[in-house]
């Protein structure tokens, strides 16, 4: 089993970036670009997302990871 160096490959933090990418997307292509306050909020919501995944990682603890 291969060991993994660094946070940006892990497939789950390539889903999260995969979401937030779409959500930037429907955020400037959909009604929601006019509510500023809850599309700041959900964007901001997945970018946490990969922020979480990469601190989890850096701990280097499985307990805390998991």
């Amino acid at each position: 089993m291969a060991t993994i160096e660094r946070f940006e490959d892990l497939d789950i933090w390539k889903e999260a970036r995969l979401l937030s990418k779409e959500i930037i997307q429907l955020s400037k292509n959909t009604e929601l670009k006019t509510d500023y306050k809850l599309r700041d909020q959900i964007k901001n919501a997945s970018g946490s997302v990969m922020d979480n995944i990469a601190e989890g990682f850096e701990r280097d603890g499985n307990l805390e990871f998991r």
